[in-house]
Formats: C-alpha cells, structure tokens, sequence
C-alpha cells in the first residue's frame, strides 16, 4: 500500500497481505514460512529477483459489522456524531407540540417537552436496538405525526387564544397575570394543561393498537405482500419531499451549508479508500505513525465542528445578520446560547408529570391514521438500513419485535406526556453510509446519552446551539445518501420488465399528484362529514400512503414471477429459521440472520411447538417439520 513502508529486501519472492495499521517488518518477522535468506545458494537469489509480490485487500464496506463493537473511546465519539445530528430535529418537533398546545411563550413548559422527548428518543432508540429488530437505527420524533399535529392547529377546538381573548380570561378568572420574558401575557396553564392531557390519552391508546398490529401477526402477513416495488416509491417519497426541511436550516446560510455538506463528502468518499497519519507513542516502538480510517469514521463529526467554526467566525465578523427577524440570525452560534443559562441543571421526566391523560376523539383518529404510516415507514426504513448493513432483510419476529417495541414506547411517550410518538428514522441510515459503523452498539450507547442529556439538561442544551446552517449542510448529505440506499432495493427487480417500470413510476406520480392537490386545494375534498374531511386529507396528503398504496395494489394485482418482483432477495421476509442462515454464503452480506436472534429467549422455546403462536420469536420448530 502507499502508506506503509516497504518489506525488507531479501531477494526472495514474498507473497504477503498487508492491512492498514501494520508495520511490515513486523510481518515480515513473524513469518514462520519463510526460509531464512542465508540459507538460500546464489543461484536461488538470481532467480528471485523481484522484492516483494503484494496481495491488496479490498475496501472494508463497513468498518464495523452490526454484532461488532468498537473500542469504547471510539464507540462514545460515534454515538455523540449521531446525537449532534438528531439533538435538533427532537427541538424542533417539542416546538410543534408547544405551540398546538399554545404553550408557544412558555418557555419553562417547553423544556418539560423536550426533555421528556429527548428520554423516550433515548429509550426507545436502545430498546429498539437491543430488544426490538436489532438493526443500528435511531428512534426520534415520527415524522408521520406532523401532519396531524401540524393539520389539528387548524381545527376551532385546538385554537389558541388572541391576546385581546388573553385579556378577557385574566379578567374574568382567578388565574394570576402572568407574562413573558419579552412582555407578553402567558397563556395560564389551566388552558395548556388539558389539551395536553387529551394528547396523552390519545396517543396511548394509538401505542396500543401498534403493538397489537405487532404482537398478532398481522405484520407477516402483511409483509407477503411488501417487496421492493412497494418500498421504493414509498420510501423515496419521503425523501423526495424532506428537502423542504433541508431548506428550512440551509437557507439560514447557503454558504455554510454547503461547506459542511462538501466537507462530509470529502471525508467520506473522495478520501474514503485512504488512511490518516496518526502520530503514536509506545514503550516498545516508540514514536511511530499508525494509518487509520478515522477521517471516514467521524465524517459527520468532523463536518459539523469545520462548519460550527466558520458559522463562528462569521458571528465574530458581523457578517451573519443580529436581527432575530432574519433568516441568518439562527446561522449565529450564538442565537440560542439562553437557553442553557434558562435551562435547570437536572430534570426527570415522569409519568403522569403533566397530570392524568384524558381522551380526544378528533386526536385519537388522527394518532391512529398517523400509527399506520409509522408501521409502513418503519418496515421500509428497516428493509433500507439491513441494505446499508450488509444484511440479510429483517425476518417477520424482529419486524415483529421491532414494531411491537415502538408501539409500547408510543404507549410511554404519551403518559409521560411528549404529544408524539417515536419512529425508526431514515435520515440515521444515512449516516451508517457516510461512516460505515454499523455496529449497534454504537445505538446503544447513543441511546444512554440521550437519557443522561433529558436528565442533565444543560448538556442537552448545549447541542441546542447547533447553526442552522450546519444542520442543513448534513441534512443534505444524509437525506441525499439516504435516497440513493433506499433506491439501491431495485438492483433486485427486473427493471428490463415494463411491468416494474410502468408500476414504479405510476406510483410515484400519483403519491407527488394526490397530495399536491390536497395542500394546494383541500377545500375540494368535502364528503359532507367535517371528521371525514380532516381524516381523509391527512392521508391523502401523506406521499408515503399514496405512493406506497399504489405501488402495493399494482404490484400485487398486475401479474409477475417471485423473481421479476424482488420478492427472492435475501430470503425476503423469512421466519428467521436455520435455513436463512444459508444466506450468508452470498456476497451480498457481511452477517447473517443471527443478527436477529433476540436476546433472553432460550433455544427450547424456540424449537418447541409453541413457537409458531410468538410472532416475535423465530420458529425454529415449523422450519425442522419442513426440512423433515
């Protein structure tokens, strides 16, 4: 390689592998094969001329396997990369909630929320992990929430109150005036309170039928029908439509956004096939270089200090805008630094904190039709990060324990009063890309500082901090790289069909079609029924519902072979038994099926009889009768 030094010359012909972080000498040294050059005749050293014949490795595609674990320095550097980029996106969905609950001006209520979402993300993500499907992947805020609680602002119920209504209510209660830090009057708690209330209630019951779906076996049959045709376009139409929120955090400084993004790319793949010089120090070597990867492993990291530390020097330089009413002035790094002193040092999310939950019907259809796009968004975020890891596609018990997992978080996350659920994030798979650390450990330790920032939460504050810009700059290239993982499904589906093709792209057209017309004319949509209205444009303004729907009617209607739809990869959707393991045998993956294995079953339970009527254990049982 071009960065080791090379083998002694002895004349004779070696043949050698040299890795990355050797030093040659060393194997040179420790060859017991080798015959010693003085024993050689002459003769012998004229016909091996050449100094060394070398074998090169091929490329590593993932540093490290799902079941590996990196050194523990390391392993906390990974998992801070990962909470950088997800810290964020957890404020900005506690801001919705504050604001549908019209606790927009409470600052201290909003903390409350954050913390409490900042503890399930943490809960859920190392549960998930652990428990649950056992793929590396972040649990945060469900996207698929949003729009309802984006469409329930809207609805007179869940109106928050003018400030002349503000005045009226103060002077017509026993509620004690009180205002902001910039001199507005808060909207009292008594208002708050119980439409916060309604939003627990709601969501637990929404949690609870996730986990049925889950732990009945629902999910397997429904994953029959479920191949690549299905998620593709379903899939790709989140992607397609989340560079709005690559926008909204770029464009506070496009400059910087870019910046990071170009230097994310320039670590993670235009200097992905090298090594960094590592200066060194052991008793026994002494001063010495080690070559290692780590300007790929930490790509992310390193992207988001190099685009913090411009997006401070252009603070310090007065180029950014002071104004908070401009776009730039969230690019300060120092736009947000109030809210660490505002924050308290310690605070513990609870149960029951915001009182007991209470039950909105109009809440409670909008949780549900939300619940089942989560379900849909995870399978294909599941299927989409096993590809990122090099694996077989998750069998129906971890698809099955997966889910049932983020339903009873779901179930947690609405008693301790967060208004949203938690959900696989695809964006994360992203990152599994640019890194190539796939271990799940990593996952797991990234949840354990999650909960430690909900707890601490001045630490949590400080991610809080984050530029805009910067988090725009990673959004494009994790949104972008996610894309083209969730697009590399189709390498198994015949695109020569015109079945495929045709299938494919009628389903993307119609998910951008549906909800284009929806959000630009919803009021065309009336049934007669106002229920009926809200419920159906929330789901047809969802790409992911229409597109995916579309594509799983055509591609389930429209006759094709097993082969032709995708459906024999990887041993698509199998029930995790010991003939999957023959998988492994393929290029395709580093690990097998035992990567789902689930932890703290034991293997009679699992060959019984009884195993069948589990759908979130592997049935090893039915697998050895057919075998038989």
């Amino acid at each position: 390689m071009e960065n080791d030094k090379p083998l002694p010359n002895t004349g004779i012909p070696l043949q050698c592998t040299v890795t990355p972080g050797e030093d040659p000498d060393e194997i040179y040294n420790n060859r017991q094969d080798v015959e010693s050059p003085l024993k050689k005749s002459n003769s012998e050293k004229d016909e091996s001329h050449s100094d060394v014949e070398m074998d090169y490795e091929p490329a590593k595609r993932l540093f490290y396997k799902v079941s590996e674990n990196p050194p523990w320095h390391l392993t906390v550097f990974f998992a801070l990369q990962q909470a950088l980029l997800f810290v964020a996106m957890n404020l900005s969905v506690t801001v919705l909630v504050s604001e549908l609950v019209c606790a927009r001006d409470d600052e201290l209520l909003k903390t409350q929320i954050f913390s409490s979402t900042l503890m399930m993300s943490g809960l859920a993500t190392f549960l998930v992990t652990t428990l649950g499907v056992r793929l590396p992947i972040y649990q945060g805020p469900a996207s698929a929430y949003i729009v309802p609680l984006v469409a329930m602002k809207d609805i007179d119920e869940w109106r928050c109150p003018s400030e002349n209504e503000l005045e009226l209510m103060y002077a017509n209660s026993t509620v004690n005036l009180t205002m902001s830090a910039g001199g507005k009057l808060l909207i009292p708690r008594e208002y708050i309170l119980p439409k916060l209330q309604s939003l627990q209630g709601s969501l637990m019951l929404a949690g609870c039928i996730h986990v049925l779906i889950a732990t009945t076996g629902l999910i397997g049959f429904l994953l029959r029908f479920i191949g690549p045709i299905t998620i593709v376009p379903a899939i790709t139409l989140i992607g397609l439509s989340i560079y709005k929120v690559a926008v909204t955090f770029s464009e506070t400084q496009w400059g910087v956004a870019f910046v990071t993004s170009g230097v994310g790319m320039l670590f993670a793949f235009y200097l992905g096939g090298r090594n960094t010089p590592i200066p060194a120090w052991t008793r026994k070597r002494g001063f010495h270089i080690i070559w290692y990867p780590l300007h790929q492993m930490f790509a992310i990291l390193f992207a988001i200090l190099i685009g913090w530390g411009l997006s401070g020097v252009l603070t310090e330089t007065g180029i950014l805008s002071r104004d908070p009413n401009s776009r730039q002035f969230y690019a300060r790094t120092d736009s947000r630094v109030h809210v660490i002193s505002e924050s308290p040092w310690f605070y513990f999310p609870y149960p029951g904190q915001f009182g007991p939950p209470s039950f909105n019907v109009g809440a409670f259809i909008s949780f549900l039709m939300a619940t089942i796009m989560s379900v849909l968004d995870s399978i294909g975020d599941y299927s989409a990060c096993a590809r990122m890891c090099f694996v077989p596609r998750p069998p129906v018990h971890a698809v099955n324990r997966g889910l049932a997992m983020e339903g009873l978080m779901s179930v947690l996350a609405g008693a301790i009063g967060c208004g949203h659920a938690t959900t696989s994030y695809g964006s994360s798979i992203g990152t599994l890309g640019v890194t190539k650390v796939a271990s799940r450990r990593v996952f797991q330790v990234l949840g354990i500082m999650l909960v430690l920032f909900s707890v601490i939460n001045k630490g949590g504050a400080i991610f809080i901090t984050i530029p805009y810009s910067v988090i725009g700059g990673n959004n494009i290239t994790t949104f972008g790289l996610f894309i083209g993982i969730v697009l590399s499904n189709l390498q198994f589906v015949d695109l020569k069909s015109n079945r495929n093709l045709a299938i494919i792209g009628f389903a993307l057209f119609i998910g951008m079609l549906i909800p284009s017309w929806i959000e630009t004319k919803p009021e065309q949509l009336d049934t007669g029924n106002e229920a009926a209205n809200r419920i159906l444009r929330m789901l047809l303004s969802s790409t992911i519902f229409v597109g995916g729907c579309v594509a799983c009617f055509l591609d389930n209607t429209v006759p094709g072979t097993i082969e032709e739809r995708g459906l024999h990869w990887g041993q698509p959707y199998g029930d995790g038994g010991e003939k999957d393991n023959d998988v492994i045998n393929s290029d395709l993956f580093e690990e097998g099926v035992e990567v789902y294995d689930p932890l703290f079953i034991p293997k009679f339970i699992k060959k019984s009889r009884f195993a069948r009527f589990i759908s979130i254990i592997p049935d090893e049982y039915t697998e050895r009768e057919k075998r038989v």
